[in-house]
Protein backbone atom coordinates (compact mmCIF):
# COMPACT_ATOMS: atom_id res chain seq x y z
CA UNK A 1 0.00 0.00 0.00
CA UNK A 2 1.61 3.41 -0.95
CA UNK A 3 2.05 5.72 2.21
CA UNK A 4 1.83 9.62 1.20
CA UNK A 5 4.80 11.19 2.94
CA UNK A 6 4.64 12.08 6.46
CA UNK A 7 1.85 9.60 6.59
CA UNK A 8 1.67 6.67 8.79
CA UNK A 9 0.53 3.37 9.04
CA UNK A 10 -1.87 2.58 12.51
CA UNK A 11 -4.13 0.30 14.77
CA UNK A 12 -7.01 2.09 15.79
CA UNK A 13 -6.33 0.59 19.22
CA UNK A 14 -2.87 2.69 19.49
CA UNK A 15 -4.64 5.74 18.91
CA UNK A 16 -7.35 5.05 21.57
CA UNK A 17 -7.96 5.63 25.51
CA UNK A 18 -10.97 3.86 25.50
CA UNK A 19 -12.88 0.78 22.83
CA UNK A 20 -15.37 -0.65 24.93
CA UNK A 21 -19.41 -2.17 24.09
CA UNK A 22 -22.22 -0.64 25.35
CA UNK A 23 -24.27 -2.41 28.46
CA UNK A 24 -26.88 -4.55 27.99
CA UNK A 25 -30.84 -4.48 29.80
CA UNK A 26 -31.10 -1.04 29.37
CA UNK A 27 -35.04 -2.22 29.67
CA UNK A 28 -35.06 -0.97 32.99
CA UNK A 29 -33.91 2.65 32.55
CA UNK A 30 -36.14 3.16 29.56
CA UNK A 31 -37.97 6.68 30.16
CA UNK A 32 -39.54 9.49 28.60
CA UNK A 33 -37.18 12.07 29.05
CA UNK A 34 -33.60 12.10 30.70
CA UNK A 35 -30.33 11.42 29.63
CA UNK A 36 -30.23 10.54 25.42
CA UNK A 37 -29.88 6.64 24.45
CA UNK A 38 -28.28 6.27 21.10
CA UNK A 39 -28.79 2.80 19.45
CA UNK A 40 -27.56 1.85 16.22
CA UNK A 41 -30.56 3.32 14.17
CA UNK A 42 -28.93 6.72 15.34
CA UNK A 43 -26.06 6.17 13.66
CA UNK A 44 -25.38 7.12 9.66
CA UNK A 45 -23.75 5.64 6.65
CA UNK A 46 -23.72 9.03 4.57
CA UNK A 47 -22.50 10.92 7.43
CA UNK A 48 -20.91 10.83 10.87
CA UNK A 49 -23.21 13.14 12.89
CA UNK A 50 -26.34 11.51 14.66
CA UNK A 51 -30.06 11.16 13.62
CA UNK A 52 -31.64 12.35 16.25
CA UNK A 53 -35.30 12.52 14.56
CA UNK A 54 -36.16 8.91 16.51
CA UNK A 55 -34.39 9.65 19.73
CA UNK A 56 -35.35 7.30 23.06
CA UNK A 57 -34.29 8.46 26.54
CA UNK A 58 -32.35 6.66 29.61
CA UNK A 59 -33.08 7.35 32.96
CA UNK A 60 -29.65 5.86 34.56
CA UNK A 61 -29.74 5.33 38.50
CA UNK A 62 -26.49 7.11 40.05
CA UNK A 63 -25.77 3.30 41.46
CA UNK A 64 -25.28 2.15 38.61
CA UNK A 65 -21.89 1.37 37.52
CA UNK A 66 -22.41 -0.38 34.12
CA UNK A 67 -24.40 2.04 32.85
CA UNK A 68 -22.10 4.94 33.33
CA UNK A 69 -19.24 3.67 31.95
CA UNK A 70 -20.56 3.64 28.63
CA UNK A 71 -21.46 7.40 29.21
CA UNK A 72 -20.36 9.52 26.19
CA UNK A 73 -17.78 12.50 25.93
CA UNK A 74 -17.39 14.92 23.34
CA UNK A 75 -15.36 13.38 20.85
CA UNK A 76 -16.33 9.92 20.95
CA UNK A 77 -16.57 8.00 18.37
CA UNK A 78 -19.94 4.67 17.73
CA UNK A 79 -19.65 2.17 15.51
CA UNK A 80 -22.05 -0.11 15.03
CA UNK A 81 -20.97 -3.56 15.72
CA UNK A 82 -24.06 -6.17 15.05
CA UNK A 83 -26.63 -6.26 12.36
CA UNK A 84 -25.90 -3.67 9.82
CA UNK A 85 -21.84 -3.02 10.13
CA UNK A 86 -19.55 -0.13 10.14
CA UNK A 87 -22.15 2.63 11.21
CA UNK A 88 -20.43 6.02 12.27
CA UNK A 89 -21.36 8.34 14.85
CA UNK A 90 -19.86 11.36 15.68
CA UNK A 91 -20.47 13.12 19.33
CA UNK A 92 -20.00 17.04 19.08
CA UNK A 93 -19.48 19.25 21.83
CA UNK A 94 -22.80 19.82 24.29
CA UNK A 95 -23.84 17.13 23.57
CA UNK A 96 -25.33 15.84 26.88
CA UNK A 97 -25.70 13.27 28.68
CA UNK A 98 -25.91 9.88 26.60
CA UNK A 99 -25.68 5.99 26.67
CA UNK A 100 -25.30 3.00 24.22
CA UNK A 101 -26.00 -0.56 24.44
CA UNK A 102 -24.24 -3.48 23.09
CA UNK A 103 -24.96 -3.66 19.76
CA UNK A 104 -22.44 -0.20 19.19
CA UNK A 105 -19.18 0.15 20.17
CA UNK A 106 -17.58 3.55 21.71
CA UNK A 107 -13.94 4.31 20.36
CA UNK A 108 -12.04 7.11 22.61
CA UNK A 109 -9.26 8.62 20.70
CA UNK A 110 -6.12 9.66 22.26
CA UNK A 111 -6.35 13.70 21.23
CA UNK A 112 -2.52 13.85 21.10
CA UNK A 113 -2.22 11.24 18.62
CA UNK A 114 -4.82 11.44 16.42
CA UNK A 115 -8.36 13.96 15.37
CA UNK A 116 -11.42 12.30 16.37
CA UNK A 117 -13.50 13.82 14.11
CA UNK A 118 -10.86 12.88 11.06
CA UNK A 119 -11.03 8.81 12.48
CA UNK A 120 -15.17 9.62 12.08
CA UNK A 121 -14.62 10.65 8.30
CA UNK A 122 -11.99 7.73 8.16
CA UNK A 123 -14.14 4.69 9.41
CA UNK A 124 -17.14 6.40 7.76
CA UNK A 125 -15.29 6.16 4.04
CA UNK A 126 -15.87 3.29 1.17
CA UNK A 127 -12.30 1.87 1.81
CA UNK A 128 -12.90 1.47 5.84
CA UNK A 129 -16.82 0.50 5.39
CA UNK A 130 -15.36 -2.36 3.08
CA UNK A 131 -13.09 -3.31 5.26
CA UNK A 132 -15.21 -3.27 8.61
CA UNK A 133 -17.59 -5.44 6.57
CA UNK A 134 -15.08 -8.16 5.58
CA UNK A 135 -13.62 -8.50 9.25
CA UNK A 136 -17.33 -10.21 10.14
CA UNK A 137 -16.62 -12.39 13.18
CA UNK A 138 -19.88 -14.08 12.89
CA UNK A 139 -20.10 -15.91 9.40
CA UNK A 140 -24.06 -15.10 8.36
CA UNK A 141 -24.87 -13.18 11.78
CA UNK A 142 -23.03 -10.14 11.36
CA UNK A 143 -21.01 -9.34 14.30
CA UNK A 144 -17.87 -7.43 15.56
CA UNK A 145 -15.54 -7.75 18.76
CA UNK A 146 -13.63 -5.66 20.06
CA UNK A 147 -10.06 -6.81 19.41
CA UNK A 148 -11.09 -6.32 15.70
CA UNK A 149 -12.27 -2.83 16.58
CA UNK A 150 -9.06 -2.61 17.74
CA UNK A 151 -7.15 -3.95 14.75
CA UNK A 152 -8.75 -1.57 12.59
CA UNK A 153 -5.56 -0.71 9.91
CA UNK A 154 -5.52 3.43 9.71
CA UNK A 155 -3.78 5.29 7.18
CA UNK A 156 -2.81 8.81 9.27
CA UNK A 157 -0.88 12.31 7.78
CA UNK A 158 0.16 14.37 10.73
CA UNK A 159 -2.03 15.58 13.45
CA UNK A 160 -2.39 19.09 12.00
CA UNK A 161 -3.54 17.65 8.59
CA UNK A 162 -6.16 15.55 10.21
CA UNK A 163 -7.52 18.92 11.73
CA UNK A 164 -7.73 20.74 8.59
CA UNK A 165 -9.62 18.01 6.90
CA UNK A 166 -12.00 17.24 9.39
CA UNK A 167 -12.78 21.02 8.94
CA UNK A 168 -13.42 21.03 5.01
CA UNK A 169 -15.71 17.98 5.24
CA UNK A 170 -17.05 19.57 8.07
CA UNK A 171 -18.10 22.28 6.18
CA UNK A 172 -19.29 20.41 3.35
CA UNK A 173 -21.27 18.53 5.68
CA UNK A 174 -22.77 22.01 7.06
CA UNK A 175 -23.73 22.94 3.33
CA UNK A 176 -25.33 19.11 2.89
CA UNK A 177 -27.26 19.67 6.30
CA UNK A 178 -28.45 23.22 5.01
CA UNK A 179 -30.02 21.50 2.03
CA UNK A 180 -31.81 18.72 3.85
CA UNK A 181 -33.65 21.25 6.47
CA UNK A 182 -34.67 23.36 3.35
CA UNK A 183 -35.99 20.16 1.55
CA UNK A 184 -37.35 19.20 4.74
CA UNK A 185 -39.56 22.50 5.13
CA UNK A 186 -40.44 22.59 1.50
CA UNK A 187 -42.09 19.18 1.91
CA UNK A 188 -43.84 19.84 4.98
CA UNK A 189 -45.29 23.23 3.40
CA UNK A 190 -46.37 21.17 -0.03
CA UNK A 191 -47.98 18.24 2.36
CA UNK A 192 -50.25 20.97 4.15
CA UNK A 193 -50.87 23.09 1.18
CA UNK A 194 -52.20 19.56 -0.60
CA UNK A 195 -54.38 18.98 2.65
CA UNK A 196 -55.84 22.31 1.96
CA UNK A 197 -56.14 22.39 -1.39
CA UNK A 198 -57.13 18.53 -2.40
CA UNK A 199 -60.18 18.52 -0.09
CA UNK A 200 -61.21 21.68 -0.72
CA UNK A 201 -60.79 23.30 2.55
CA UNK A 202 -58.67 26.08 0.86
CA UNK A 203 -60.48 27.54 -2.44
CA UNK A 204 -59.06 29.39 -5.28
CA UNK A 205 -60.63 32.82 -6.73
CA UNK A 206 -63.52 31.94 -9.42
CA UNK A 207 -64.33 28.62 -7.52
CA UNK A 208 -66.94 27.78 -5.34
CA UNK A 209 -69.13 24.95 -7.07
CA UNK A 210 -69.41 22.54 -4.21
CA UNK A 211 -67.37 19.37 -5.69
CA UNK A 212 -69.67 16.01 -6.15
CA UNK A 213 -68.21 12.83 -5.04
CA UNK A 214 -68.25 9.81 -7.81
CA UNK A 215 -66.82 6.42 -8.27
CA UNK A 216 -63.30 6.39 -9.67
CA UNK A 217 -64.70 3.77 -12.54
CA UNK A 218 -67.01 6.98 -13.53
CA UNK A 219 -63.65 8.63 -14.15
CA UNK A 220 -61.14 5.71 -15.19
CA UNK A 221 -61.23 2.68 -17.24
CA UNK A 222 -59.14 -0.58 -16.64
CA UNK A 223 -55.64 -0.67 -18.84
CA UNK A 224 -56.30 -4.15 -20.15
CA UNK A 225 -53.21 -4.31 -22.83
CA UNK A 226 -50.79 -7.11 -22.33
CA UNK A 227 -47.26 -6.75 -23.08
CA UNK A 228 -47.31 -9.79 -25.24
CA UNK A 229 -43.91 -9.94 -27.79
CA UNK A 230 -43.38 -6.08 -26.91
CA UNK A 231 -39.67 -5.52 -25.73
CA UNK A 232 -40.20 -2.83 -22.76
CA UNK A 233 -38.52 -3.07 -19.30
CA UNK A 234 -40.40 -4.75 -16.22
CA UNK A 235 -41.14 -2.39 -13.55
CA UNK A 236 -42.26 -2.60 -10.07
CA UNK A 237 -43.96 0.21 -7.87
CA UNK A 238 -42.21 1.35 -4.52
CA UNK A 239 -44.00 3.23 -2.05
CA UNK A 240 -42.96 6.93 -1.79
CA UNK A 241 -40.27 6.38 -4.95
CA UNK A 242 -43.01 5.41 -7.92
CA UNK A 243 -41.99 3.17 -10.80
CA UNK A 244 -38.88 1.30 -10.38
CA UNK A 245 -37.35 -0.79 -12.68
CA UNK A 246 -36.63 -4.55 -11.42
CA UNK A 247 -32.99 -3.89 -12.45
CA UNK A 248 -32.73 -1.10 -9.97
CA UNK A 249 -35.30 -2.39 -7.46
CA UNK A 250 -34.00 -6.47 -7.37
CA UNK A 251 -30.49 -5.76 -9.42
CA UNK A 252 -32.91 -8.14 -12.30
CA UNK A 253 -35.12 -8.64 -14.70
CA UNK A 254 -37.30 -10.96 -12.21
CA UNK A 255 -40.47 -11.24 -14.49
CA UNK A 256 -39.71 -14.92 -15.64
CA UNK A 257 -42.45 -16.28 -17.66
CA UNK A 258 -45.09 -13.79 -16.37
CA UNK A 259 -43.37 -11.28 -18.48
CA UNK A 260 -46.00 -11.92 -21.74
CA UNK A 261 -48.91 -11.43 -19.12
CA UNK A 262 -47.61 -7.86 -17.99
CA UNK A 263 -49.28 -5.05 -18.43
CA UNK A 264 -48.48 -2.54 -20.96
CA UNK A 265 -48.45 0.58 -19.27
CA UNK A 266 -48.23 4.07 -21.08
CA UNK A 267 -47.58 7.30 -20.68
CA UNK A 268 -50.43 9.25 -18.82
CA UNK A 269 -51.71 5.59 -17.55
CA UNK A 270 -52.11 5.08 -13.55
CA UNK A 271 -50.95 1.75 -11.91
CA UNK A 272 -52.28 0.42 -8.22
CA UNK A 273 -49.99 -1.38 -6.01
CA UNK A 274 -52.06 -3.15 -3.85
CA UNK A 275 -49.32 -3.93 -1.93
CA UNK A 276 -49.71 -2.58 1.83
CA UNK A 277 -46.33 -0.57 3.33
CA UNK A 278 -45.81 1.78 5.92
CA UNK A 279 -46.26 4.82 3.95
CA UNK A 280 -49.15 3.36 2.37
CA UNK A 281 -51.19 1.22 3.92
CA UNK A 282 -54.20 0.34 1.82
CA UNK A 283 -51.67 0.50 -1.38
CA UNK A 284 -50.23 3.16 -3.94
CA UNK A 285 -50.88 4.34 -7.07
CA UNK A 286 -48.61 6.10 -9.40
CA UNK A 287 -49.13 8.06 -12.81
CA UNK A 288 -46.24 6.97 -15.30
CA UNK A 289 -45.14 10.63 -16.58
CA UNK A 290 -41.31 9.93 -17.66
CA UNK A 291 -41.15 7.18 -20.23
CA UNK A 292 -43.59 6.15 -22.60
CA UNK A 293 -44.10 2.83 -21.71
CA UNK A 294 -43.10 0.27 -19.05
CA UNK A 295 -44.17 -3.12 -18.38
CA UNK A 296 -46.11 -3.75 -14.53
CA UNK A 297 -47.24 -7.12 -13.24
CA UNK A 298 -50.86 -8.06 -13.89
CA UNK A 299 -51.52 -8.15 -10.26
CA UNK A 300 -51.12 -4.22 -10.27
CA UNK A 301 -54.71 -2.30 -10.91
CA UNK A 302 -53.82 -0.43 -14.36
CA UNK A 303 -56.14 2.40 -15.74
CA UNK A 304 -56.52 5.54 -17.52
CA UNK A 305 -59.12 8.50 -17.39
CA UNK A 306 -62.21 8.38 -19.91
CA UNK A 307 -61.68 11.41 -21.44
CA UNK A 308 -59.33 14.57 -21.29
CA UNK A 309 -61.76 16.32 -19.38
CA UNK A 310 -60.13 14.72 -15.91
CA UNK A 311 -56.73 16.40 -15.60
CA UNK A 312 -53.91 13.06 -14.50
CA UNK A 313 -52.27 15.33 -12.43
CA UNK A 314 -54.24 16.40 -10.00
CA UNK A 315 -55.74 12.80 -9.22
CA UNK A 316 -51.80 12.24 -9.18
CA UNK A 317 -51.81 14.32 -6.39
CA UNK A 318 -54.96 13.01 -4.76
CA UNK A 319 -53.14 9.32 -4.69
CA UNK A 320 -50.11 10.45 -3.37
CA UNK A 321 -51.48 12.49 -0.52
CA UNK A 322 -53.50 8.91 0.05
CA UNK A 323 -56.95 10.20 -0.21
CA UNK A 324 -58.35 7.16 -1.36
CA UNK A 325 -57.29 4.97 1.77
CA UNK A 326 -60.12 5.43 3.44
CA UNK A 327 -62.59 4.45 1.07
CA UNK A 328 -59.89 1.07 -0.19
CA UNK A 329 -60.86 0.09 3.62
CA UNK A 330 -64.41 -0.32 3.12
CA UNK A 331 -64.01 -2.82 0.62
CA UNK A 332 -60.38 -4.68 1.87
CA UNK A 333 -61.70 -7.87 2.99
CA UNK A 334 -58.65 -9.08 5.07
CA UNK A 335 -55.11 -8.82 5.70
CA UNK A 336 -52.49 -9.21 3.02
CA UNK A 337 -52.42 -13.15 0.87
CA UNK A 338 -49.44 -14.85 1.15
CA UNK A 339 -48.15 -12.89 -2.07
CA UNK A 340 -48.48 -9.53 -0.20
CA UNK A 341 -51.14 -8.18 -1.72
CA UNK A 342 -54.40 -6.85 0.08
CA UNK A 343 -57.68 -8.72 -0.65
CA UNK A 344 -59.10 -5.96 -2.83
CA UNK A 345 -60.96 -6.92 -6.37
CA UNK A 346 -61.25 -4.62 -9.38
CA UNK A 347 -65.08 -3.58 -9.22
CA UNK A 348 -64.52 -2.73 -5.50
CA UNK A 349 -61.50 -0.58 -6.75
CA UNK A 350 -63.13 1.02 -9.21
CA UNK A 351 -66.31 1.43 -6.71
CA UNK A 352 -64.62 4.03 -4.45
CA UNK A 353 -65.32 7.52 -4.55
CA UNK A 354 -63.47 10.45 -5.02
CA UNK A 355 -64.25 14.53 -5.64
CA UNK A 356 -64.41 15.67 -8.73
CA UNK A 357 -63.58 19.42 -8.80
CA UNK A 358 -64.42 21.19 -12.21
CA UNK A 359 -61.14 20.73 -14.61
CA UNK A 360 -60.14 24.12 -14.45
CA UNK A 361 -59.84 23.95 -10.69
CA UNK A 362 -58.09 20.40 -11.04
CA UNK A 363 -55.71 22.35 -13.30
CA UNK A 364 -55.31 24.80 -11.15
CA UNK A 365 -54.89 23.11 -8.50
CA UNK A 366 -52.34 20.61 -10.08
CA UNK A 367 -50.41 23.15 -11.60
CA UNK A 368 -49.83 24.55 -7.48
CA UNK A 369 -48.62 20.96 -6.57
CA UNK A 370 -46.68 20.21 -9.32
CA UNK A 371 -44.64 23.53 -9.45
CA UNK A 372 -43.60 22.69 -5.54
CA UNK A 373 -42.99 18.94 -6.74
CA UNK A 374 -40.46 20.37 -9.24
CA UNK A 375 -38.73 23.00 -7.10
CA UNK A 376 -38.39 20.07 -4.50
CA UNK A 377 -36.88 17.52 -6.87
CA UNK A 378 -34.60 20.06 -8.39
CA UNK A 379 -32.90 20.59 -4.51
CA UNK A 380 -33.28 16.77 -4.42
CA UNK A 381 -30.69 16.78 -7.04
CA UNK A 382 -28.69 19.57 -6.36
CA UNK A 383 -28.41 17.42 -2.62
CA UNK A 384 -27.53 14.15 -4.60
CA UNK A 385 -24.89 15.97 -6.44
CA UNK A 386 -23.37 17.54 -3.26
CA UNK A 387 -23.24 14.27 -1.54
CA UNK A 388 -21.30 12.29 -4.61
CA UNK A 389 -18.78 15.47 -4.58
CA UNK A 390 -18.32 15.08 -1.16
CA UNK A 391 -17.86 11.83 -1.40
CA UNK A 392 -15.34 12.03 -3.93
CA UNK A 393 -13.17 14.73 -1.91
CA UNK A 394 -13.51 12.32 0.82
CA UNK A 395 -12.07 9.70 -1.29
CA UNK A 396 -9.07 12.14 -2.54
CA UNK A 397 -8.16 13.76 1.51
CA UNK A 398 -8.59 10.56 2.86
CA UNK A 399 -5.69 8.72 1.07
CA UNK A 400 -3.50 11.60 0.25
CA UNK A 401 -4.19 11.90 -3.45
CA UNK A 402 -5.35 15.21 -2.45
CA UNK A 403 -2.99 17.16 -0.32
CA UNK A 404 -4.10 20.21 1.96
CA UNK A 405 -2.23 23.16 3.18
CA UNK A 406 -1.54 23.37 6.60
CA UNK A 407 0.47 27.15 7.74
CA UNK A 408 1.86 27.50 4.24
CA UNK A 409 2.89 23.32 3.99
CA UNK A 410 1.48 20.75 1.92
Amino acid sequence: MHVPDGWRQEKLGKISTTVTSGSRDWAQFYSESGSKFIRMTNLRRDGIYLKLDDLKYVDVKSDSADGKRTALENGDILISITAELGKIGWIPENFGEAFINQHTALVRINQNKANSKFIAYLLLSRKMNAVINQLNDAGAKAGLNLPTIKALPLLLPPLHEQQKIAQILSTWNKAIEKLEALIAAKQKRKKALMQQLLTGKKRFAGFDDIWPEVTLGTLFKEVKDKVGTEQVIPHSITAGTGFVSHEEKWGKDISGLQYANYTLLRKGQFSYNKGNSKKYACGCMYLLKHVNEIAVPNVFISFERRNKKICNEFFEQYFMADYCARELRKYITSGARSDGLLNLNKADFFSIKVPLPGFNEQQKIASVLTAADTEIETQQKQLAALKEQKKGLMQQLLTGKKRVRVGGHV
